[in-house]
C-alpha cells in the first residue's frame, strides 16, 4: 500500500524518502508484532504498536491506497477482507510476549 500511495501521490518510481521511511518504521513494528503471522488487522488489534503520529499517516496511506488496491491486486485485496474478519479472542495471551 505504502508503494501504490507513493507512486500515484509523489509520482515517483521507487519509495521517496518520506514513504522509505514510514516503510521501514512499519516494517520493524510488524517483525516485533507480538501475534506474528495471526495479527489481526489493525483496528481490531488489542495491542496498538505504531506511535499516535505514525498510526495517523498508516490510516492515511491505508485510506488511499485501499480502494485503489481492488484494481491493482484483486487477490491481496480479498484476502484483507478476508483477514478483517480474525479478531484475537479476549484474553488471549499474545505470542512472544
Amino acid at each position: 500500500m505504502i508503494e501504490l500511495y507513493c507512486k500515484l501521490n509523489h509520482k515517483t518510481k521507487s519509495l521517496c524518502y518520506e514513504c522509505s521511511e514510514l516503510w521501514d518504521y512499519a516494517s520493524a513494528r510488524l517483525e516485533k508484532c507480538p501475534f506474528g503471522y495471526d495479527k489481526p488487522v489493525c483496528n481490531q488489534c488489542t495491542v496498538h504498536c505504531y506511535k499516535k503520529d505514525k498510526r495517523e499517516e498508516i490510516r492515511r496511506v491505508m485510506r488511499f491506497s485501499g480502494p485503489k488496491m481492488i484494481w491493482r491486486s484483486p487477490y491481496l485485496a480479498i484476502m484483507h477482507f478476508v483477514d478483517k474478519k480474525h479478531q484475537p479472542v479476549e484474553g488471549e495471551k499474545a505470542v512472544g510476549v
